[in-house]
């Protein structure tokens, strides 16, 4: 329930601190006493965006905060999800600020929070019903969270939800795979073609460069054994040779090498030298003899060389180890190809199965909303008869949709008749507003006993009523407010003498400025608020005797 409001700097509200109670709370005051005002207050804690025009003193911020009570443990899961501060007796205060910037700010338990959270948990502590929210009576998606409420069978939504997110998921990642599926169909062929060229290639990493170097050899093996024969030949080609030559300076040096240490050390390296330039020679001549130019060769080592340079080009690569890796990179979109379609057998099973569970408990939703509709057509009849619509007959029409949304698989639509043996029609084509309004405190009523709803606020939803049935529509609030806390704005003597407490709200003009108060009245002050409403002011003794009798009813 709504324990505690403070509001500064509101509008025409200077400062105004209201507690609340449990049960019936009754507010009045005269048209245009800042009634409306108190609930553009309210209205700011459940999310409204904000205007700097409503500063009372634009030199300083507006505060509205707001205490609400709840049973320990409402609520949350929605705070823990949200990483608000949650307090475990049940204490829930909402504050906002508007700043003479126009930047706004908003706490939840002294946790920051966005617009959004607000709306979210303002939905889940408070109602706020205007004469303007009786046009959410005309509308299909209210009519059917009104079944929805109603129903006794409180997992058949919660269990439908679930089924379509699962079926919903399903169907998205079908149609994503069988998108893949048509785009890997361009693309199988091209990369099969691909991937079976670059295959046949038989490629290895390190080939170029052997074939580079043969290529090389080969065009050029007529002057690389030419070039080779000179070189032996003036190794070791005669008895001037280099190799003969160093023989003759080895058995020269080696005469004397034994009369001086450092003559044998050289005659040492002459030695290694000549064996080292004989060595050379060895290999020169070994080279040489196999050195042998051929044609069908030197155009093998080049077809194979000119196949690779093509498919680097192609690939815009410029070795043999880029290409390798092109082909495992065909090879497993190829792959993949396959596997994408055994994916989409796979989950066309999943989503057809999906779809059969979303249809089981579409039934059980549209069966749940059905007793909802039959509880509701039985249960209106007392409530219309007791606000003057006696001869009014209220029926739910269940029609299956042509495809499930998100909130079932029916098309809900409330038929309206005011007048006996009249026709049932749309409830929006034919209810006036009169009927719209005291249709919807019925309604209210009879959610109320769900114990669904949280504190309801009416506003001046008594409009058009006077009467026998302002006392009737009086006593339904009062009985509401047996299962929860009712705050109702009204103009209605009948209606504010049901009240539990009594508010009035009235216009300072102290000074040289105007401001709305509210104050709570005793006994005596009601009396007289009461006796003022019925008659004028001052009260005339009868208006005051009446509004006695009428305090009297309040049991």
């Amino acid at each position: 329930m709504l324990h505690h409001l403070h509001i500064e700097n509101y509008a025409l509200i200077k400062h105004s601190d209201i507690d609340f109670s449990d049960g019936f709370v009754a507010i009045t005051g005269e048209t245009g006493a800042g009634k409306s005002i108190m609930l553009g207050a309210l209205s700011l804690l459940l999310g409204q965006r904000a205007d700097v025009k409503v500063l009372h003193d634009p030199e300083h911020k507006c505060i509205v905060e707001a205490m609400f009570n709840v049973t320990p443990g409402m609520l949350r899961s929605l705070f823990e999800d949200n990483d608000v501060d949650y307090n475990d007796d049940g204490t829930i205060i909402i504050r906002r600020e508007i700043l003479p910037s126009a930047k706004s700010r908003a706490f939840v338990n002294d946790t920051p929070v966005q617009l959004n959270f607000l709306r979210l948990l303002g939905s889940s502590l408070i109602d706020i019903h205007s004469q303007h929210a009786t046009l959410l009576l005309g509308e299909s998606g209210y009519q059917t969270s009104l079944l929805d409420s109603l129903s006794n069978d409180k997992s058949a939504l919660p269990e439908y939800k679930e089924a379509y997110h699962l079926y919903s998921t399903l169907k998205q990642k079908l149609e994503q795979l069988t998108i893949q599926e048509q785009q890997n169909r361009k693309d199988y062929d091209y990369n099969k073609f691909l991937f079976d060229e670059l295959y046949a290639a038989s490629l290895d990493p390190d080939e170029q460069d052997k074939l580079e170097q043969e290529s090389s050899l080969l065009a050029n093996a007529e002057e690389i054994k030419q070039s080779i024969s000179q070189v032996v030949n003036i190794c070791d080609g005669d008895e001037d040779s280099a190799l003969a030559r160093l023989n003759a300076a080895k058995s020269s040096l080696n005469k004397i090498a034994s009369f001086d240490p450092q003559l044998q050390s050289l005659l040492e390296r002459l030695e290694s030298a000549v064996i080292e330039l004989d060595d050379i020679v060895s290999t020169l001549d070994s080279k040489n003899q196999g050195i042998a130019f051929s044609p069908m060769r030197q155009q093998e080592v080049d077809e194979r060389l000119d196949l690779i340079y093509r498919l680097e080009k192609k690939h815009n690569v410029d070795n043999i180890n880029a290409l390798l890796s092109i082909q495992q990179q065909l090879d497993n979109l190829l792959n993949q190809a396959n596997d994408n379609d055994r994916e989409i057998q796979k989950t066309m099973e999943a989503v057809d199965k999906a779809y059969k569970s979303l249809q089981r408990q579409a039934s059980k939703l549209t069966s749940s909303r059905k007793e909802a509709a039959q509880k509701l057509e039985e249960d209106i009849i007392p409530l219309l008869v007791d606000l003057g619509m006696g001869n009014a007959t209220l029926k739910a029409s269940i029609v299956p949709s042509t495809n499930y949304g998100l909130n079932g698989g029916d098309i809900i639509q409330l038929l309206f008749n005011a007048n006996k043996g009249g026709q049932l029609r749309e409830l929006d084509k034919v209810a006036s507003g009169g009927e719209m309004s005291r249709l919807m405190l019925a309604i209210k009523a009879l959610t109320a006993r769900s114990g669904l709803l949280p504190t309801v606020i009416f506003d001046e939803i008594d409009s058009g009523i006077s009467g026998d049935i302002s006392v009737k529509v009086g006593g339904i609030m009062q009985r509401m407010a047996e299962s929860m806390q009712v705050v109702a704005i009204t103009h209605l003597p009948q209606i504010a003498a049901r009240a539990k407490q009594h508010y009035k709200v009235y216009k300072d003009f102290s000074d040289d400025n105007t401001a709305s108060n509210i104050r709570l009245l005793s006994v005596d002050e009601r009396k007289r608020e009461i006796a003022t409403m019925l008659s004028s002011e001052p009260p005339s003794q009868a208006a005051l005797k009446t509004a006695e009798e009428l305090m009297k009813d309040n049991k």
